[in-house]
């Protein structure tokens, strides 16, 4: 007989993590641990951290959420559940649970070693090359990081922008530009819908001389028309980010994409609802022509490696991913993931620490 149990963690931040939407000083991530009673000593494990201000299942009441998850499930006496299976289990509303349910059965079927699907990436044999992000701080705390990040050796960043005066973002801008020309460094932007409708069009402008390679979300998700006549004139590339939350059904999902016709799709498993739901957003764009890549959503360690061992799955073409959020937190979940190089390595070999 199967059995579900939970864990928490309070995550502190290295740093006072600032988005347009505010500041974050701590993160609580909670795991779900599977395990069978046949094999006692194997348990899967997988992670449910939702998001304040963002995450749908983010509030009050996930702490119950969760704690009732477990005990519906130990209540049914299953003797199978497989990862399939966690979508209709959990039902709608809970795009952090299902994630980390989903997971928690990946992991338990495969041995309870996180190592969740047999590709290159979970073998230890290739590394994903991921963007170094610039988090919005002051102009010194954004010029050190994008110092550290150059001598790290990405040769793609993304900056958060929106958090400080325009001026003094385009200054960093082509400050990185005077030592980093287009043919060594690509350079994403993010303004988590920072902008205004009426602003977007001269902003864009004015960031296209910098040679972006993109930009997500400029304005506030659930304004489909400004946007779709944004991605229409706009000389950088759009992807979307916050809007595709939400959007569950294929049908509502393909409308989306065919209205507003993004460059690219920003894809964020505990966010959109799973494994299952990100391989879903990722067959209607590419049947669509749009571009898209995977992030992770300042998850620990057990979050971001199912999030990159999902990303393995597909060749990703030396296209930059955002999976490079593992060092953000003073006590993370101790993980043989590396970064070096501007890119993702997983050693199968080391040890993972265990949870409580």
């Amino acid at each position: 007989m199967l059995h579900l149990r939970l864990s928490q963690r309070t995550l502190r931040f290295s740093f006072s993590a600032r988005t347009s939407r505010g500041a974050l000083a701590e993160h609580v991530a909670w795991y779900l641990h599977l395990t069978d009673n046949a094999r006692p000593m194997v348990e899967g494990v997988g992670e449910a951290a939702p998001l304040a201000g963002l995450s749908p299942d983010y509030g009050p009441g996930f702490a119950k959420a969760i704690a009732d998850l477990c005990q519906r499930f130990n209540a049914g006496a299953l003797a199978a559940f497989s990862a399939a299976d966690a979508p209709a289990f959990v039902g709608p509303g809970w795009p952090a649970l299902t994630f980390a349910l989903e997971t928690a059965a990946l992991d338990l079927a495969r041995g309870g070693r996180h190592q969740l699907y047999d590709n290159a990436f979970s073998r230890g044999e290739v590394a994903l090359p991921i963007n170094g992000l610039v988090w919005m701080g002051d102009a010194a705390f954004m010029r050190e990081q994008i110092r550290q990040k150059l001598a790290a050796g990405y040769s793609c960043l993304k900056l958060k922008i929106g958090g400080l005066d325009f001026a003094t973002e385009l200054e960093l801008l082509a400050e990185i530009r005077a030592v980093a020309p287009p043919e060594q460094l690509t350079l994403r932007v993010d303004a988590n819908g920072a902008f205004a409708p009426a602003e977007a069009p001269t902003k864009l402008a004015q960031l296209a001389v910098f040679d972006i390679h993109s930009i997500e979300q400029p304005i506030a998700a659930g304004q489909p028309a400004a946007l779709a006549e944004l991605c229409r004139t706009s000389p950088i590339p759009i992807a979307l980010d916050e809007e595709l939350i939400g959007v569950t059904s294929p049908a509502r999902q393909a409308a989306l994409l065919d209205e507003i016709r993004p460059a690219y799709v920003v894809l964020k498993p505990t966010l959109l609802g799973g494994h299952a739901a990100t391989r879903q957003w990722i067959a209607l764009a590419e049947a669509r022509g749009i571009g898209w890549w995977i992030t992770s959503a300042l998850e620990s360690n057990i979050g971001l490696n199912a999030v990159a061992q999902l990303t393995g799955e597909y060749n990703v073409h030396g296209f930059a991913q955002g999976l490079g959020t593992g060092q953000l937190y003073h006590n993370n979940v101790a993980a043989p993931l590396h970064i070096s190089g501007g890119a993702l390595r997983y050693a199968p070999a080391e040890a993972w620490e265990a949870l409580g």
